[in-house]
């Protein structure tokens, strides 16, 4: 039996459970993939300050996040097609968060519904919105997340365009997939996936399914999905947006320090620092390198928080150290979603919190407040 002991044995357990065209969703970038890379290799390149000789009794991991408490600053990101990684991942993934203490956030376009995951929880989740052309959609999606009692909107602002992801392209990357000879063999070395969703009906995206007129078939819905992300979002529909929803704001896609200006006028409660996993422009900056920049520009106006590439402990404390006030693990819990459904989410959350705990400990920290730029050596020339 594998022995687990960080995101990686998750990572390679994944690979093997998971249908090739969604494990490579959920594990690639665009183009390239030089940003996706980076997002993780670049927090190789800060080094930690370690201290002796400090009383390191009655440490806490426990922080806020846009005010609600968490047992660590680590949200479970919004990602699509969660249940396809494991059948109900998202309603797994939801309540591992759950009894772990930390928020989790709904994908659009998720396979498993807002109303699925209210009814499967009891504390407040937060949902993540796409601005779809169809503004009485989008409209209805908040409405239905306001009646589910989210406690967050998270509103991504970095995909009006799809990226060119080549291996989402190759592998004809649909939900539910479809059944050609290729797909067939490779689903017939997954057994567990394959049992586990013949045992679910939720095999499509299930916040769009049924909620939109002519939308009820895998054929429909692609076709729908290609005509509706809107290029044309702007601030003023994030002030639209803001005012329709009425309740806390996050602003997710911001890399650029001008546009971290336009999310802390917009009255938003936090933004989150991130470049869509790689997933959208390759040859990006890294989301920890964009960090420092934007919480010096806007940081004491707005909550700042960020992803991408997090994949242990020791990323987690190395954003707090540089300014970020939360962070999100997208691919770190889709691994052990995949491996082992809610125990590998719950598995993921273990290792990056005893991971985090022992590094704020070698570092000379009790607690999440104590971790500031003193935590870290200065930049290597």
């Amino acid at each position: 039996m594998t022995v687990i002991t960080n995101i990686e044995d998750l990572r390679r357990l994944a690979r093997r459970r998971v249908p090739r065209m969604f494990y490579d969703y959920a594990d690639s970038g665009s183009w390239t993939e030089s940003t996706y890379r980076a997002n993780e290799s670049d927090f190789g390149k800060i080094l930690l300050r370690q201290r002796v000789a400090v009383d390191l009794s009655n440490r806490s991991t426990a922080s806020t996040m846009v005010g609600v408490p968490c047992a660590m600053p680590v949200a479970l990101a919004p990602t699509g097609l969660t249940g396809m990684q494991h059948a109900d991942g998202e309603i797994l993934a939801a309540r591992a968060a759950e009894k772990f203490g930390v928020p989790f956030t709904l994908s659009t376009m998720s396979i498993c519904s807002i109303e699925d995951i209210a009814a499967h929880t009891k504390a407040p989740f937060w949902f993540q919105l796409y601005v779809m052309r169809d503004r009485g959609f989008v409209e209805r999606l908040i409405d239905r997340a306001k009646a589910a009692g989210c406690g967050a909107l998270v509103l991504t602002l970095d995909l009006q365009i799809l990226g060119q992801r080549h291996k989402d392209l190759k592998n004809g990357l649909s939900a539910p997939p479809r059944l050609t000879l290729a797909n067939l063999m490779n689903m017939a070395t997954k057994p567990r996936w394959c049992l586990g969703m013949l045992g679910t009906q939720r095999r499509q995206f299930g916040n769009i399914v049924g909620h939109v007129g002519g939308v009820d078939d895998m054929g429909s819905l692609s076709q729908w999905t290609a005509q509706q992300f809107d290029p044309q979002l702007n601030w003023g529909d994030v002030e639209w947006i803001k005012r329709r929803w009425g309740g806390k704001l996050i602003l997710k896609g911001i890399q650029d320090v001008e546009d971290a200006k336009l999310a802390a006028d917009s009255g938003a409660d936090a933004l989150i620092v991130s470049n869509h996993g790689g997933r959208q422009l390759d040859g990006a900056q890294s989301s920890i390198g964009a960090l420092p920049a934007i919480v010096d520009a806007v940081g004491s106006r707005i909550e700042v928080h960020m992803d991408g590439g997090i994949r242990s402990g020791q990323d987690v404390l190395k954003a707090l150290a540089l300014g970020a006030r939360g962070t999100y693990i997208g691919r770190a819990f889709l691994y052990g979603l995949g491996a082992l459904g809610e125990a590998g989410v719950t598995k993921a959350l273990e290792l990056i919190q005893r991971e985090l705990d022992l590094t704020m400990a070698f570092c000379g920290h009790t607690k999440i407040a104590q971790i500031g730029a003193q935590t870290l050596l200065p930049p290597r020339g």
